[in-house]
């Protein structure tokens, strides 16, 4: 897809962030979007900055853990623009937890909205996007998704999952020869407001901080890379077709460690864990 201009793309999580940031870049280049997100004032702002632009943009208050809803947002998307060429799977949620003191329920939210909105948005749109001849799959993983970090076990497997997902579906599409790509993303620090809405276990507590707010004090530090500049990354990767992009310099420099430390890294990551909890 070298071109967005008067391309149709589908935006989850547009409501703050990287998805309210990839529609006005989008809406920029030409591109018309639907955008939708379970925060509809945040969904209502994000139309507004769209409208700036010549593009049609349509809302759509979405769960994208609610695989019935993702189905019909999709088939809506189509009636209203009359074709989709993009879905970027991008919302996605925080929990800061050990894996000890996580309960069935909190892997269990965290999966349905972080890996299972992501199956459920490229599997409601993936007809669409080979009717349309040209579409793309946009699907968010993290740096998470590469390698594993103490307190975030929850989200390191959601993120994982996408990784594998979006991996395999990339080839599968490749030896069908359909009309459709994808581009795994793999963002690091982003300045959004993923820290402040995470929700936070005690069981961190005197493991990764002194107490919860510490612990997303601390966090919160760690984003290093703007929301813009994100997206403007992610689409740079969607023109050139890439499998995988990483976003920002911490996600670059993280890769090359756990490249060449595969094992090594893990006791790394342990010793500046302890040193930083020792600080706070």
């Amino acid at each position: 897809m070298k071109s967005f201009k008067d391309k149709v793309a589908a935006i989850t999580g547009a409501g703050s962030g990287m998805g309210r940031e990839l529609a006005i870049e989008l809406a920029k280049r030409g591109c018309h979007v639907a955008i939708s997100d379970v925060n509809e004032a945040g969904l209502a702002q994000t139309a507004e900055m769209v409208k700036r632009y010549p593009v049609r943009v349509s809302t759509q208050k979405l769960d994208v853990a609610d695989r019935d809803a993702v189905y019909a947002w999709a088939d809506k998307v189509v009636a209203d623009h009359g074709k989709v060429n993009l879905i970027f799977n991008n919302a996605g949620v925080a929990l800061a937890t050990t894996l000890e003191g996580a309960d069935y329920g909190d892997f269990e939210w965290i999966m349905s909205i972080n890996f299972w909105g992501v199956v459920y948005g490229s599997k409601a749109f993936l007809p669409h996007l080979r009717a349309s001849g040209e579409g793309h799959i946009v699907n968010t993983s993290s740096i998470f998704g590469l390698f594993a970090v103490p307190g975030n076990g929850c989200y390191n497997a959601s993120k994982f999952a996408v990784r594998g997902f979006n991996e395999c579906l990339r080839q599968e599409l490749e030896l069908t020869k359909a009309p459709v790509s994808l581009t795994s993303v793999h963002p690091g620090g982003i300045k959004t407001g993923i820290a402040k809405a995470a929700r936070t276990s005690k069981s961190i507590e005197g493991v990764l901080a002194r107490d919860v707010d510490s612990a997303k004090v601390n966090f919160d530090k760690l984003f290093i890379t703007s929301a813009n500049r994100a997206a403007r990354i992610i689409l740079k990767a969607v023109e050139g077709n890439k499998r995988r992009v990483l976003v920002g310099p911490d996600a670059k420099f993280l890769d090359i460690v756990v490249r060449l430390l595969p094992a090594l890294y893990q006791p790394l990551i342990t010793f500046f864990a302890r040193q930083q909890a020792q600080r706070a």
